[in-house]
Formats: structure tokens, sequence, C-alpha cells
């Protein structure tokens, strides 16, 4: 078959391409989550060309791209007041939602199914597109069944030349994941997909919203999809991935020392790692990792890579749709290479770190106290007070012991004195902490955790496989210490202020918890600390 390559600059190629989908042609065409594979929603037989051209399963929906929300009531039995709140909220955008469809919608576009899957992009072209053709489009992402999904047009060439009728070029795509699906067709909304619309998001809109279990783990045997993108091996390169999962320098020695693969890691581990290696965003940004997830999976096959050891990515948030994308890729090959989670416990003074503490030393974990470690003779040795003798004064020690309260009062009085604390003192830390961790190993505990306030800004995050953050309003932490530690107002004030912002921390948090008045550590922490423990009685689960 010649395909046709059309580009988005030439209003021409605009009205070509809707006029190929008029007569039941198939177009790829931009949006700024991937290239979707358009073909008109209301032609079955048109739809059936798109199962052929991807070599896709029949019986995997489709998602229906319309131009406006106005268009959405002929596809469907009816718009509940819950579809209408979440149209108004995110479309035109990365939301997909699932209703009872209309007789409108043919069974091959719903992959035989009573519902239909809708959708408004944001990307002017596709809805350009959507308005030339003038009928709704499905339009599964523009790259063979089960390969990673094309953000680029470079992408789209390579999996479908001659094998459609055209091709949209549109430049690169925006969000770089499939949109959120979300089914309004079950008693409580449930999430089918995660994308660039999170579940807080969502949750916002509508208050409860379930999680299907095939977001994180693998369907069981005869289940029915009801999404695209939870039934098949899905978003796959060539090469075999395995996810790692593990502390950021646990990842980096492990894929060193077995030396037979490429690492697809995160910008901030490259620095260290003796093996090629393809970063796919920045450790803390799941939005990067969204954008870049597909290009590096793509970058895999160009470079002929036969195996790949993925840094595994947070599951908050945007992270929680690269996850799912890379865990289908990776066929769900999970491994923990040492059997065990370290959990940072961080999170703004006054915040309730220490309730978070006592209910993981209730669950059986091993609390390591920095606060207390940081006292040890062991981390304020002879050279270590020396060092700081020279960089704040000799004022700082008093017969020959470190005079805290003096070496507050100076290390305090500017971020670069606090800086030049943090390289004195940071290393030694780390050093003993990792000494109390390896001595609790050896007592055979496999959940260990630090509780630390300056967990992050000492780089013990570095050791950590999670990063536990508990916050709480101002008024509430700014009450605690008052009640705690006797200070002045001011002086409570000055030490919140002196922090880094709630955003810092939630930005960097795998689960956040919000402490505020009348909230339950014990119930608020089960979810997330459940999760960590079946994880280590079965890593791909």
């Amino acid at each position: 078959m010649e395909t046709l390559v059309l580009s988005d600059r030439c209003p021409g190629d605009i009205q070509a391409a809707g006029a190929i989908l008029r007569r039941g042609g198939l177009v790829a065409i931009p949006t700024e989550t991937v290239y979707g594979l358009a073909a008109n929603a209301l032609d079955g037989e048109a739809v059936k060309k798109i199962y052929r051209a991807k070599g896709r399963p029949s019986d995997n929906p489709l998602i229906v791209h319309i131009s406006d929300p106005a268009q959405l009531p002929p596809l469907v039995q009816e718009v509940p007041e819950s579809a209408k709140k979440l149209a108004a909220a995110f479309w035109p955008g990365p939301l997909t939602i699932i209703l009872p469809k209309s007789d409108r919608i043919p069974r091959e576009t719903s992959g035989g199914l009573d519902t239909v899957a809708v959708r408004c992009p944001s990307h002017p072209t596709a809805r350009a597109v959507i308005d030339a053709a003038e009928v709704p489009l499905a339009a599964p992402s523009a790259n063979l069944s089960g390969r990673p999904s094309p953000t680029t047009f470079h992408h789209v060439q390579e999996d479908l030349t001659g094998r459609v009728d055209a091709l949209l070029d549109g430049g690169d795509c925006d969000v770089g994941v499939e949109s959120t699906v979300l089914t309004l067709a079950t008693p409580v909304p449930r999430l089918l997909r995660p994308g660039g619309v999170t579940l807080s998001q969502l949750r916002n809109v509508l208050g409860e919203v379930e999680v299907d279990p095939a977001v994180l783990h693998r369907m069981k045997a005869g289940q029915r999809a009801a999404s695209p993108g939870m039934k098949y091996k899905h978003y796959s390169p060539k090469a075999e991935v395995v996810i790692v999962d593990a502390a950021p320098q646990e990842y980096v020695e492990y894929v060193n020392q077995r030396g037979d693969g490429w690492a697809l890691c995160f910008e901030e581990d490259a620095p260290f790692l003796q093996v090629p290696a393809l970063a796919y965003g920045s450790r803390y940004d799941s939005a990067s990792q969204a954008h870049r997830l597909f290009e590096a999976l793509h970058g895999l096959d160009e470079a002929g890579v036969v195996k790949a050891y993925a840094a595994m990515p947070r599951k908050r948030g945007v992270g929680l749709a690269v996850y799912n994308r890379l865990i289908r890729a990776a066929a769900f090959q999970v491994i923990n290479p040492k059997g065990r989670h370290i959990l940072g416990l961080t999170g703004p003074t006054g915040a309730g770190k220490s309730t978070a503490a006592q209910v993981l030393r209730d669950r059986g974990w091993l609390v390591v106290d920095c606060d207390q470690a940081t006292r040890s003779p062991l981390v304020y040795d002879g050279p270590c007070l020396a060092e700081l003798s020279t960089a704040f004064g000799p004022q700082v020690l008093r017969d020959g012991m470190l005079d805290r309260a003096e070496l507050a009062r100076r290390a305090f009085s500017s971020e670069e004195a606090r800086t030049r604390l943090g390289e004195i003192t940071f290393p030694r830390i780390l050093r003993y902490v990792r000494k109390l961790l390896e001595e609790g190993e050896a007592q055979g505990y496999r959940q260990l955790a630090l509780d630390a306030p300056t967990l992050l800004e000492a780089g013990l995050d570095s050791i950590c496989s999670r990063v536990l953050v508990v916050n709480a309003p101002k008024e509430d932490r700014l009450a605690r210490i008052l009640r705690r530690d006797g200070l002045t107002p001011e002086a409570a004030l000055r030490r919140l202020e002196a922090q880094p912002s709630p955003e810092f921390y939630a930005s960097r948090a795998d689960f956040l918890v919000e402490n505020g008045p009348g909230t339950d550590m014990k119930a608020a922490l089960a979810p997330f600390l459940e999760e960590l423990e079946q994880e280590l009685e079965n890593p791909s689960l």
C-alpha cells in the first residue's frame, strides 16, 4: 500500500486526511498524548482495518475521539452528571470516559463490549482532523500492537509506512503516555488506565474513585479487558526489560555488577553507571518520565539492545501512568536484588513523623531515628569537630565538646553556611546510618525505615527504595512545635520557615500523608505498607 505523508502545517493536508477518513481509510494523526491511528468510529469495516494494520486483538476496545464535548450524547445512552463534571474539568485533554454505548457505536469499535470509551483531545490538529472528517474517530496508538507507543512522527513512519493510507506529521507529542481511562459504567467510578490526568485530580472532581487491580497487576486468566492497555503485553521494545525495585545507589550497583545489559535509568543515575545507559527522565519529575519513556523504549530497539534494567518509577501522580506502561513493557518482570525495602520517612517539622514511625514499629519495621543517630560520637568524631571548628569558628567547641546551640546559630545564619554544614556532616551521617541498617539486615529485618527530617537534603534518599512524607497544615505544625519544644512563637516560626516547602517534600514522595486534625495515621498508612509488604512476598504481583 502506498502511504501518503502529510503535514499539519499545510491546511490542505488536514482536509485531505479528513477526506481519506470519510471514505473509510486510515490516517495516523498526532494528539497531545501519543500518535493515534484513526478511522471512522461509526464504520465497523473501517475499524476492522485498524486491527489488521496494527495486528491488534479484536477484543481490545478502541477509544473514540471527538472534537467537542457536545458530540458525546449521540455516542452514549446517557450523559450522567459525573461525566459532565469530568468534561468541564478535563476536556479537551488526556482523559477518556467510558459509558454505556448507543446503537451508533459498532461492536468493532467497542471490542464487543456494551460500553464505549470517548475522549476529546486537546491537540488542535487532532480536533481539526475530526472536524474535517465530520465523524468521530476511533484511534488507538499508531504503532504495531505490543510495541512502544509513538510519540514522534519518526516512530509512526517506522511502524506503519505501507500499512495505512496516510501519516500526518504533527511534531512531537507533549504528554508522552496515553490518556487516563475512567469508567463510569460501574457503581463506583473506576480508574482503568492512569495517564496525564491523575487519580487525585479525578477524586477532587468526583470524590470516591476506585483503582482497578489491573492498573498495577497482571490480569487474571480469562478476564476481559474493559479498556485499551489492560490485558495484553504492551508498549514493549524488542529488548527484554526487567524493572529493578531498589534504592538509587543499589540500582546502580546491581546493574554495574550484572554487566549484561543496558540501563534504562534516571538522569541522576547515568554518571555512575559503567554500562551503556538511556535515561527516561529525572528521578523526581514524573512528567519528564512520561514524556520520554516511549522515546527511550524505541531507543533501545534502535541500539539493538537485548536486555535492559529499568529503574523503578514512583506510583504516585503521573508516575502511576509511567509505572503502568513500564510494568507491561517488562511483561511484569520485577526484581528486588536484596529482597528488602528501606523506607525514607521525612517531612516538615511538626508534621507528625514520630507518629508514623511508631506505626511502622508496631508493624515490625526496624526504624532508625536519624536525629538520635547524628548525635553519635561516630558521626561527630575528632576529624569532624576539627572541620566544624575551622568552618564556623572555635566557639562551636566548648572544652573539646560540640556546642550544638552555637553551631546551629552560626550554621543557619545563611544558605552558604547551611550548605557548608551539610558538606561536613552529611557524608558522615550517611555512613553511620548505613552501618545501622546493615546491622538491622544482619538481624533479619527486611522492612527498614529511616526517620530523617533532612532525608532529602542529606542525600539519604539515595539509599531508600521508597520515600514516605508526612505533612500537615502550617498552623497545626506550629502548634505542635510550641507544645513540644517550648519555643517562643517567633522562634518556632523561624524553624518552620528555615525548612523546604511542603511542595518540595510532596514532589519527592512515593506516599504522602496529610496529617491534619482527626487523621488516623495507622489507617492512612495501611494501604501503602500493605503494598510494600506484598511486594516483598512477590515482586511481580
